[in-house]
């Protein structure tokens, strides 16, 4: 939409390192990140970073009113936005970071899917290490991960240091196939089982 793109770039110019795009996400890149999502059950699924919904939407067509949906989005306006657009979705302002207390908050246990629209690659080290120990940390050991990665931030050093992060905290990392259409293209990761943190290098726990 318009308004979206819109809102999307003025949060961006505002606070370019946690907005991390330029515009919303298209619905087939949504389609790829959100694949994970069970079709039966009632599954937690949470969400980081949903911006003004386009994985969001993807994730409750997928549900059709099963489970419990926690999107989770640091930027007031756009979180504002998402809770009247999807009322079915527990939408919470705040830190992605504090993951754990949310769903202790919420009695809910371990997440079967967290899909990340989180901009990763805009991300310093220590920001990394502390959202990953969050994700990680509630998931359940068949639990999966997904994110995406815009292809021209291949080469970054934080794009880099993303993916060797990946490698370390799951034992199962794939990364499909570019989506072309999207603004920009970009390719999805998914991940699953996390390694216990026992098993985890002394620099990355």
């Amino acid at each position: 939409m318009a308004n979206d793109t819109s809102l999307f770039l003025g949060q961006f110019l505002r606070s370019p390192g946690t907005i991390g795009a330029l515009a919303p996400s298209s619905q087939r890149l949504a389609a790829a990140v959100c694949a994970p999502v069970p079709e039966r059950g009632e599954p937690t699924v949470v969400e980081l970073g949903p911006g003004t919904g386009p994985f969001t939407a993807e994730i409750q067509r997928r549900l059709a009113g099963r489970g419990h949906h926690l999107a989770v989005e640091l930027n007031q306006a756009m979180a504002a936005l998402l809770a009247e657009r999807f009322p079915a979705v527990d939408v919470v302002n705040g830190d992605a970071a504090r993951l754990p207390e949310l769903l202790a908050e919420r009695g809910l246990g371990q997440a079967d899917v967290v899909v990340s629209g989180l901009p990763w690659a805009a991300f310093p080290q220590q920001s990394q290490l502390s959202l990953m120990g969050a994700v990680t940390s509630v998931m359940s050991h068949a639990g999966a991960f997904t994110t995406f990665s815009y292809v021209h931030a291949i080469p970054l050093s934080r794009a880099r240091r993303f993916r060797a992060l990946l490698a370390e905290r799951f034992e199962e990392v794939v990364a499909g196939r570019t989506v072309w259409r999207n603004a920009p293209p970009a390719f999805v990761f998914h991940a699953r089982r996390p390694r216990p943190r026992t098993e985890l290098p002394s620099t990355m726990a």
